[in-house]
């Protein structure tokens, strides 16, 4: 009997052995998500957020890199990024998923309604792009541009010629375009700038889009999210929670005020993760 029980509890303290070394191979741990993001408010919030979530919850090594659409778009390609949570359809990022499309997988939109445009304080006192031309002395005859792989860049570049505005588009950055319409605002001047929304600027300041009779900034647009063609293959539940993920309008607006608000003091992983211990149910509910 004695050997029998010894012979059962090595047969027993094996099979576990075995649950348990299968268990840790199925770990993420030690697995690295490569994430890419434009540097857009929502685009850096939504991101560090992600980037958070399959760390600290998902217990993935993660990896974030800035850089222009384009090349973006190209690593997600080639499957040197695994995701891009910022992708703007059907309109601002459309020549990308045009020339990308068949190499990446598109995992459904994370946020409805947003849009591009032409911006101005509510103050100005003309409503439409048809007018500007009127009161181009009062803009000093510029539009305030971002980035120039950006699509609404492109976007503006065509309104300019349908529009036959006699303005200059000045290609600078996000962060550049917002402190140029904060000086602008301070002063109580003119200014035009590219805008989007979601964006932090909306909450800090009374701003309205131009009307777009000619329809050239298109419809209103959802924000979705990107990945390499293969990655619910690789890593299923890394796939499975960037689907479920999805932000309405205060939940982003909040995290992206978060961000501005403590962006002097803190590093936006860090803000991303008070965020998320702060809204345990709402990434519960993203979780596979």
């Amino acid at each position: 009997m004695k050997k029998k029980i010894t012979i059962f509890t090595l047969v027993a303290v094996l099979a576990l052995s075995m649950f348990v070394f299968t268990a840790c191979d199925e770990s993420p741990d030690g697995e690295s998500v490569q994430l890419g993001y434009v540097n857009w408010a929502e685009g850096v919030a939504m991101n560090y957020l992600v980037h958070a979530i399959l760390e600290e919850e998902m217990g993935y090594e993660v990896s974030s890199t800035m850089a222009d659409v384009g090349p973006i778009f190209s690593s997600l390609a080639t499957g040197d990024y695994d995701a891009f949570v910022d992708a703007w359809l059907p309109v601002t990022h459309d020549e990308y998923m045009g020339e990308f499309g068949d190499d990446v997988a598109d995992l459904g939109y994370n946020f409805e309604g947003a849009r591009i445009g032409l911006v101005v304080p509510s103050y100005v006192d003309i409503d439409s792009i048809e007018e500007m031309n009127e009161v181009a002395d009062n803009f000093d005859g510029e539009i305030i541009g971002i980035g120039p792989g950006a699509g609404i860049m492109t976007a503006t570049g065509n309104a300019i010629d349908t529009y036959g505005l006699d303005f200059t588009l000045i290609e600078s950055s996000g962060p550049v375009m917002a402190a140029t319409l904060s000086e602008a605002i301070e002063n109580e001047e003119w200014v035009v700038v590219t805008g989007w929304e979601p964006h932090w600027k909306f909450a800090e300041w009374d701003l309205k889009f131009l009307e777009d009779p000619e329809g050239v900034y298109g419809a209103v647009e959802n924000i979705h999210t990107i990945a390499r063609q293969d990655l619910a293959e690789d890593m299923p539940e890394v796939a499975e929670f960037l689907e479920n993920f999805y932000m309405d309008s205060d939940q982003l607006g909040d995290l992206m005020g978060a961000m501005e608000e403590h962006q002097d003091d803190m590093d936006e992983l860090e803000i991303a993760r008070d965020w998320m211990e702060n809204n345990r149910d709402l990434i519960e509910s993203w979780l596979p």
